[in-house]
């Protein structure tokens, strides 16, 4: 039920793409306009301009096409391989394959999992080798329908070959991106849920005392849990192995409440920094704590991992850093720790400044972890797309 209501809109099975395209010779002398691309052709062999112009000459145009987002079937297949074969990982293998073709290792006991789940492993590998190059490429469009000749036809080749660094560069950043919105679905809706408890905690501090830091702190924090144990499970993990967390977020919560309450009495007594930093505390009690657990149920799918021998990583520490790369892939999931560390912080400010009864102050406090969540979300595509861009901008350079 949550799903349905919580859920993006449908997309194209097909995935998303752009085309920026060149039809005049003109063009040619324009870089600063040139897809990057095209730039790029030109950087690595200065003898294909003429070519090029030779034919746009010929009523052709040259195109770029750019997926935009990663089709289902290949989010599907990484999905299948990540949760029945690498343990919730995608790092430590799915690179190397859109790269260099590196297969992971499959064991027979991966093939009757995925088996029992109606999935199939090499059937999934070979979904992603075959459109791993189809991310980014060159097109030859017939603009006054005079029909491509076969030296046209291996031309493009020529040039989609000269572009392969960026192609392959291009799939494993778009894919890797993808995957992790795609697991995030719900945690994303439910980062933006979170947007009524500034107007509730300010009502209910305005006519009750203590009750709208309560309410700002605790509603939050368990919409804030559920944001997180949703990208947990997106990423894999069944409801079993969350469920076991259980037995320490229901003590913290039962803490974090009490800490809330705690909040107007240290006020009271004018311990103003101890105020903010508890009731900072309180709002992030349990994000901060799956967080932490959540690194753990990484690492310990890491020592799996050396165990059968998928990955040649044998150092704890190694592991350990491994495991949080892996779990800050997911944008939701960095914007909530950097939040929760961040929340003391805030308390304390608040508390300092003297604004602690008004509830949109509390909701803003209590609501920090979501807030920075919530800005890493939808600034997360275009930062990481301007790092590309400017990665790309730096291989044409050398």
């Amino acid at each position: 039920m949550l799903e349905r209501f919580s859920r993006p809109p449908r997309q194209s099975p097909v995935g998303s793409y752009k085309l920026e395209a060149i039809s005049l010779p003109e063009e040619c002398d324009w870089e600063k306009y040139l897809p990057l691309e095209i730039r790029y052709i030109f950087k690595k062999q200065p003898e294909y301009k003429e070519r090029v112009r030779k034919i746009l000459q010929n009523g052709k145009a040259i195109g770029v096409r750019t997926v935009l987002r990663t089709p289902e079937n290949i989010l599907k297949a990484i999905h299948t391989i990540s949760v029945h074969s690498q343990h919730n990982y995608i790092i430590n293998w799915l690179p190397k394959l859109l790269k260099d073709k590196h297969l992971p290792v499959f064991k027979k006991s991966d093939y009757l999992e995925a088996k029992k789940h109606n999935e199939d492993l090499d059937e999934a590998m070979n979904t992603i080798l075959r459109d791993r190059l189809r991310f980014k490429r060159i097109v030859l469009i017939d603009e006054e329908n005079i029909g491509i000749q076969p030296e046209e036809q291996r031309f493009i080749t020529e040039l989609s070959e000269i572009i392969y660094p960026i192609a392959v560069d291009y799939s494993v950043f778009r894919v890797v991106i993808d995957n992790a919105q795609e697991r995030t679905k719900i945690a994303q809706a439910l980062i933006k849920a979170l947007l009524i408890i500034g107007p509730a905690a300010h009502f209910l501090e305005k006519f009750i005392s203590g009750l709208g830091k309560l309410f700002a702190a605790s509603a939050d924090d368990l919409l804030g849990e559920s944001a997180e144990l949703m990208a947990l499970r997106g990423s894999g993990f069944s409801w079993r192995e969350l469920a076991k967390r259980g037995k320490i977020l229901i003590p913290i919560f039962a803490l974090a409440t009490w800490g809330a309450f705690s909040v107007e009495g240290l006020i009271q007594e004018n311990k103003l920094i101890w105020a903010g930093i508890v009731f900072g505390l309180s709002a992030v009690a349990l994000s901060l704590t799956t967080a932490i657990q959540s690194i753990f149920m990484y690492n310990k799918n890491a020592k799996i991992l050396a165990r059968e021998g998928k990955i040649t990583i044998k150092k704890s520490s190694a592991l350990l850093k491994m495991s949080f790369l892996q779990d800050f892939t997911n944008p939701a999931r960095l914007g909530l720790i950097i939040g929760a560390l961040m929340a003391p912080l805030m308390g304390i400010i608040g508390s300092l400044l003297g604004v602690m009864h008004n509830g949109w102050v509390l909701a803003g406090i209590g609501s920090t972890e979501s807030i920075v969540a919530g800005i890493t979300v939808i600034s997360a595509s275009r930062i990481n797309e301007w790092r590309f861009r400017k990665k790309m901008k730096k291989m044409m350079q050398k």
